[in-house]
């Protein structure tokens, strides 16, 4: 075991200076994936910045009728959010399908964005892999990959990405909201996962010490007949083998505002455009924006 340190933040502008003067520091919240990643030898970080002290645990409503989760607010205490379950039942069904108990207590939305991969070559620490050793080579290509991504791949990486929730979020436009050592910023949540290219060790365009501390879901009347629909190989507690976030608004008959996002299939959570627009503006049918009668 390599030696850690640990500093107990008590604001934001003390959590990015105690990050600032550790250049291999890393944020901690509720520990369920960091500390994993520490042990497995994955992250390199050997400092320790515990920001559970930040006020970044609310959830809020925005004035366009969205909302804004705090960084360090608990997955399950988000997902029985009455303005959540309400307004944006997707998102509260997501966290819900996500790990046990026990672990969404402890989870932090603003960590569960940043969760690495649990393909088992990354974390196995010997296998060969880009994400944990550049240039090593994917021993996925080659291996058993049933679980492993179909949509954004690259030479160079085919793992998928993990999260529930981020599903949902991308379906809906959230935007994350950070700071750090160049001040402020938004990053919308399309853009906020990356796809490997030829980098796959590069997962988000997030900077050293640049802190998570919110996330802004914007107002959408559709949202509230949005679904979370997850397959995995056990209900108990499993990833997904695909997901998918939907959300659909019908008006005379058809469909005239549709959003959907997949889970489990893309090496970040997949924002399906073209079958939105495929569906937008045409008849709302049993099958696909078909109706029955008319298949064959």
């Amino acid at each position: 075991m390599r030696p850690l340190t640990y500093s107990r933040a008590a604001d934001t502008d003390d959590a990015l200076a105690l990050a600032a003067a550790h250049p291999a520091s890393a944020f901690l919240a509720g520990g369920t994936t960091e500390v994993d990643l520490i042990r497995a030898g994955i992250s390199h970080s050997d400092h320790l910045v515990d920001i559970n002290d930040l006020p970044l645990t609310a959830v809020q409503d925005r004035a366009d009728g969205g909302l804004h989760i705090g960084a360090l607010a608990r997955m399950s205490d988000v997902a029985r959010t009455p303005s959540v379950v309400q307004r944006y039942p997707a998102i509260s069904r997501a966290l819900l399908l996500s790990a046990s108990e026990q672990l969404r207590n402890m989870a932090s939305m603003g960590g569960n964005l940043r969760q690495r991969t649990r393909c088992a070559y990354l974390r196995d620490g010997v296998s060969l892999c880009n994400k944990r050793e550049p240039g090593s080579g994917c021993a996925a290509l080659e291996g058993f990959n049933r679980g492993h991504a179909i949509l954004g791949t690259s030479e160079h990486c085919i793992a998928t990405h993990p999260s529930d929730v981020s599903v949902v979020l991308v379906a809906f436009d959230a935007v994350v909201q950070t700071v750090g050592p160049g001040g402020e910023r938004s990053l919308p949540i399309d853009e906020f996962f990356l796809l490997p290219g030829g980098r796959p060790e590069v997962e988000h365009p997030i900077v050293p010490g640049e802190l998570i501390v919110g996330i802004d879901v914007p107002g959408a009347p559709l949202a509230e007949r949005s679904i979370y629909l997850k397959l995995r190989d056990r209900q108990s507690y499993e990833f997904a083998l695909v997901s998918v976030a939907a959300a659909i608004e019908v008006d005379d008959g058809l469909v005239t505002g549709v959003r959907l996002a997949l889970g489990g299939v893309g090496t970040k959570p997949w924002r399906a455009r073209r079958a939105e627009a495929a569906l937008l503006g045409g008849p709302a049918g049993e099958c696909g924006g078909v109706p029955a009668r008319g298949r064959r």
